[in-house]
C-alpha cells in the first residue's frame, strides 16, 4: 500500500495528556550519553480492530508491532494510540526477513514499540522511536538458544541492510531468550496531504 489508512498526527496537534508520555521532539540519553531526539510524528490508530485490520507490509498487519502490556502507560495503552510513522520502516525490515526464511516471524508483546512512559523502556531505547523489534519464534522454532538465535541473527544481518542485532548472551546489551534487531535512532517524517496535494492522509 502507497496510502495508509491512518491520520497523521504531528506533535503540536497531540493531545496534552498524549505528548505528556510521548514527549515528541524531547530527548532521551543512550547508554553513552549520548542525547537522542524523540519522534515527532505519528499516526493515529483509532481501535485495535483497525490495527490488526491495517497491513502496513504483505505479512505484517499493525498490531503484531504495537502489543503491549499493563507496563505500558495507560495514555499509550487506550485508543486512539499514536505510534511513531517508523514502524512502516520497521515492517518493511521485518518483510525482508520473512520473505527469506519463508515462514511467520513473530514479534513479542512489548517488542515492538512502546512509549517513553513504558516501564521497560530505560535509557534510549530504540523501542520508542519503533524502530526496534524483539521477535520470540520464527515459525515453530523458538528463538532461545545460542544456535538458533545466531543463525537468525545471521540472517538477519544479510537481508536488511544497515541493521543491528544484539550478541547472544545475558549481559547488558545482550539477549538470550529473543532477537532484537532495529535500525537505529531513525525519524520518520512522510509526506502529508497538504505537501503532497493529492490525499488527507499519510503516504
Amino acid at each position: 500500500m502507497s496510502v495508509l489508512p491512518l491520520p497523521l498526527v504531528r506533535a503540536d496537534d497531540l493531545p496534552r495528556e498524549i505528548r505528556q508520555v510521548l514527549r515528541p521532539g524531547e530527548t532521551l540519553q543512550d547508554r553513552s550519553g549520548t542525547a537522542r531526539v524523540l519522534p515527532s510524528s505519528f499516526l493515529r490508530v483509532d481501535s485495535w480492530r483497525q490495527a490488526q485490520e491495517t497491513p502496513l507490509t504483505p505479512h505484517f498487519t499493525l498490531s503484531e508491532l504495537i502489543g503491549v502490556d499493563v507496563r505500558e502507560a495507560p495514555q499509550a495503552r487506550s485508543y486512539p494510540r499514536y505510534v511513531p510513522c517508523t514502524l512502516v520502516l520497521l515492517a518493511s525490515a521485518l518483510e525482508l526477513l520473512r520473505l527469506d526464511v519463508d515462514t511467520y516471524v513473530h514479534v513479542a508483546a512489548n517488542g515492538g514499540y512502546r512509549s517513553p512512559g513504558h516501564a521497560l523502556s530505560r535509557h534510549a531505547s530504540r523501542h520508542c522511536w519503533g524502530t526496534a523489534a524483539n521477535i520470540y519464534r520464527i515459525g515453530d522454532t523458538y528463538l532461545d538458544s545460542r544456535e538458533e538465535i545466531e543463525k537468525y541473527a545471521a540472517i538477519a544481518r544479510r537481508v536488511i541492510p544497515g541493521v543491528w542485532v544484539r550478541p547472544y548472551g545475558q549481559g547488558e546489551g545482550e539477549a538470550d531468550d529473543h532477537l532484537h534487531i532495529d535500525l537505529g535512532y531513525t525519524v520518520f517524517e512522510p509526506v502529508n496531504a497538504q505537501e503532497s496535494g493529492k490525499s488527507t492522509e499519510a503516504s
